[in-house]
């Protein structure tokens, strides 16, 4: 059965994104003919669904990315479920509101979230945001944000994160939520996230980290015998390569700060521990795991903790090219 093109109300909102997109193998311009996005030489073309995501990934997508674009396309209803359980959503509320204190007052102006999912960041902090654009590899998690998400200000492009499909120098901020340990060529990520930002623009990330020795060795347990992960594609953050792959891209490292621990370790593993899911069922779970936030937070406020949370919320600002 063949696929219904765009309509041209959903292709008039797209073309208000138009000047900020590239095409991700030439770096040329795009321009709209019909349902497609042309580069200016008319060699590259790129279709737009009939929700007004125009689909990259078919011209370029890293093997990495294509077994993401497999998972997630599979899993999605599942991983969307997961963050409505009443345990999940009381933990990320603790997450989301240390967050919204680092970021809040810069999430403005353009905006791009790369590994975008169901567009978490935009949610967040969509009324700030004067246009923005999510990035993903999987369509139908792209299909989930424009749903939630369906403000004209917003557009969703499917596209790898090693090679954006967007003009460089173009945004204010780049936020990631849970992507950058979804690539493995960080050098490739970082340079493209250098190479989309304003002068002094900012990247903020909120990513599982694996700095507690403890915590990387359950992991390493987990990734292995669990369905739901790939351990050959994901790889939690580490405090020093990080800082030095952000330096080698060109950035300033301003912020590096540890949230979750027995809490996060109980409470945030629907989508990988069965067991977990029946949390839901518990009366008044959603007090016990403010709770449990609490302590968390508590207990990496002590001398020589700091860095030993199961998520990282960081900042790196980058430099002008001449300070490099």
């Amino acid at each position: 059965m063949a696929v219904m093109p765009a309509s041209n109300a959903v292709l008039q909102a797209l073309s208000a994104f138009v000047p900020l997109l590239r095409c991700p193998v030439s770096g040329e311009a795009l321009h709209l003919e019909g349902a497609e996005l042309v580069s200016a030489g008319g060699q590259h073309r790129y279709p737009v669904s009939p929700a007004g995501i125009p689909l990259f990934a078919g011209d370029y997508c890293s093997p990495e990315a294509l077994i993401q674009q497999q998972h997630y396309d599979k899993v999605v209803t599942g991983y969307v479920a997961n963050l409505t359980y009443p345990h999940t959503q009381a933990y990320m509320q603790y997450l989301d509101e240390a967050l919204r204190g680092h970021v809040a007052a810069a999430a403005r102006g353009t905006v791009i979230e790369v590994c975008c999912g169901h567009g978490e960041a935009f949610l967040l902090f969509g009324e700030s945001i004067q246009q923005g654009i999510g990035v993903d590899i999987s369509g139908a998690m792209l299909e989930q944000a424009r749903q939630a998400l369906p403000a004209a200000k917003f557009a969703f492009l499917q596209g790898d994160a090693t090679c954006l499909p967007v003009q460089a120098g173009a945004f204010d901020t780049v936020i990631m939520l849970g992507g950058i340990h979804h690539v493995n060529n960080r050098a490739a990520l970082f340079s493209e996230i250098y190479r989309i930002l304003k002068p002094a623009g900012r990247f903020y990330w909120r990513e599982p980290v694996s700095d507690l020795f403890l915590w990387r060795w359950l992991r390493a347990v987990v990734y292995r015998l669990s369905p739901a992960l790939d351990a050959d594609t994901e790889a939690p953050l580490h405090y020093r390569p990080t800082r030095q792959q952000l330096l080698h891209a060109g950035f300033d490292l301003t912020l590096w700060q540890t949230y979750g621990l027995i809490g996060f370790m109980l409470f945030m593993n629907s989508d990988v521990l069965f067991f977990n899911r029946l949390f839901r069922f518990i009366p008044g779970i959603q007090a016990l795991v403010r709770l449990s936030a609490r302590l968390d937070d508590a207990l990496l406020r002590l001398p020589g903790l700091s860095r030993y949370g199961l998520q990282v919320i960081g900042c790196a600002v980058k430099r002008p090219p001449e300070a490099r």
